[in-house]
């Protein structure tokens, strides 16, 4: 979708521009039916959101002035690809006092953006690593 397109003309998706969303198999909207699930056509991984969505929805959330929401938005569809288990260990590692140093977040930072595209997410990582060692909350707290 275009970046001059006016997204709240789209708002909501499931009304307005059903086309646009599909699950992770690919499936419309309109086919995601009961009916469906009991025949087996759809599956677990069709109930995750698509990182397509998750876009979409940053741009409705910016064009309604929302950009935090929509910053939110882009930074969940980098989070998309990235396994759980690497999620809730970098998670733990942004708690104060958790990390040992802001080169620990540094690093798991430079990992997101190499391995899964994660530009958003890194910038945030690396930008509380830089708040951390300013306040002093790389001190083992626990």
């Amino acid at each position: 979708m275009s970046q001059s397109k006016n997204y709240s003309d789209i708002y909501p998706l499931s009304e307005k521009a059903p086309e646009l969303v599909r699950t992770t198999t690919g499936l419309a909207l309109d086919e995601f039916t009961l009916e469906a699930v009991l025949d087996g056509r759809v599956g677990v991984s069709d109930l995750a959101i698509t990182p397509e969505v998750l876009r979409l929805q940053a741009g409705i959330a910016r064009s309604a002035g929302r950009d935090k929401l929509a910053d939110n938005f882009e930074r969940a569809a980098e989070l998309v690809a990235v396994p759980q288990d690497l999620l809730l260990s970098t998670y733990e590692l942004l708690r104060p006092g958790r990390a040992g140093s802001a080169a620990v977040l540094h690093e798991r930072a430079e990992a997101l953006r190499k391995e899964f595209g994660a530009e958003h997410i890194a910038t945030l990582i690396e930008e509380a690593a830089d708040v951390y060692d300013r306040r002093g909350l790389f001190s083992k707290r626990f």
